[in-house]
């Protein structure tokens, strides 16, 4: 079972999903995306909005599973017990 120390993108105190990421993998990730989203947009707009809303939804598909795969499982939160 991976410890706390091992996850690239911790769950939010609140509600569902991630953080900002807290390993220089996780940045890295994080700073791939958007590189992915500014290219995107440097490419395809403003003669393709359909190419650019794909290409969006791809890098944003892959950042959701990777952090899915490496961060805190994901569940619903309603912040610190106790």
């Amino acid at each position: 079972m991976p410890t706390k120390h091992d996850y690239w993108f911790p769950a939010k105190r609140y509600g569902w999903g991630w953080g900002f990421p807290v390993t220089w993998q996780g940045w890295a990730t994080l700073a791939l995306w958007l590189a992915a989203v500014a290219l995107a947009g440097l490419k395809f707009m403003p003669d393709s909005i359909a190419l650019f809303i794909t290409a969006v939804g791809v890098a944003t598909t892959v950042l959701f599973f990777v952090c899915y795969l490496k961060g805190e499982p994901s569940r619903w939160r309603w912040g610190d017990k106790g």
